[in-house]
């Protein structure tokens, strides 16, 4: 029987602070989300590995605080003295550690922005002083923003993750399916992303529903995502 045509549609994140599951890997960041009017001088550094929540966190505080999210590598091309007139969130600021150019607007941004008594959040994976900016003068500022990392997680909150991830492609899987995948998976946010989107699409191109087994076929009895 020929398989059945699949779309690859895009996953619609909801992105809500209710739905964001809080466990004690994640429960300073949150705090300090939740807090951002006593954040030290204005700012705060979110860091932390792919699909740990960073863009979550900083869709949760952008909409309670009225402020805008612009990725680093955009900066050069927008106007720093408009955007710094709201608070900012700077997405994957080590992405621009090669780009002098991006690296001069966020200076500027981060000087004007808390000059007119703004709040600042920037974003990106690894701790901040292995950044490896280029330009020194930022490089320091960014060495003195306080900073919050959000941990790898334990099974609590890679099942909470995982359930989230299906509950955004609009997937209810079965309920051995979730206990199953963390016996058997990498311990990482990246994983899990992966390994709910390769089951949507087996489910979708085999009109199958997401059960154990195809879990089970789809990871190809290896024992690992």
């Amino acid at each position: 029987m020929p398989e059945q045509l699949s779309f690859d549609l895009p996953a619609k994140p909801v992105l809500g602070r209710d739905d964001f599951f809080v466990s004690p890997e994640n429960a300073m960041a949150v705090a300090m989300i939740d807090a951002a009017d006593r954040w030290p001088n204005g700012k705060l550094i979110l860091s932390g590995p792919s699909g740990a929540g960073k863009t979550h966190l900083t869709h949760v505080w952008a909409a309670t605080n009225d402020a805008r999210i612009v990725s680093a590598a955009d900066l050069p091309s927008l106007e720093i003295p408009a955007l710094a007139q709201h608070p900012i969130a700077v997405e994957d600021v080590p992405e621009i550690s090669a780009d002098a150019d991006a690296q001069q607007a966020l200076f500027h941004l981060h000087n004007l922005i808390l000059s007119q008594g703004h709040q600042l959040l920037m974003t990106g994976q690894g701790a901040p002083n292995h950044w490896s900016l280029s330009l020194p003068d930022l490089q320091s500022r960014i060495d003195g923003t306080t900073h919050i990392a959000l941990l790898a997680p334990d099974d609590t909150l890679l099942a909470a993750v995982l359930a989230k991830l299906f509950a955004d492609r609009q997937i209810t899987p079965k309920p051995d399916v979730i206990p199953f995948l963390l016996s058997r998976m990498d311990r990482s946010f990246r994983a899990a992303e992966d390994i709910v989107s390769r089951l949507d699409k087996a489910a979708l191109s085999r009109h199958h529903t997401l059960s154990r087994r195809l879990a089970s076929e789809l990871l190809g009895g290896s024992g690992a995502v």
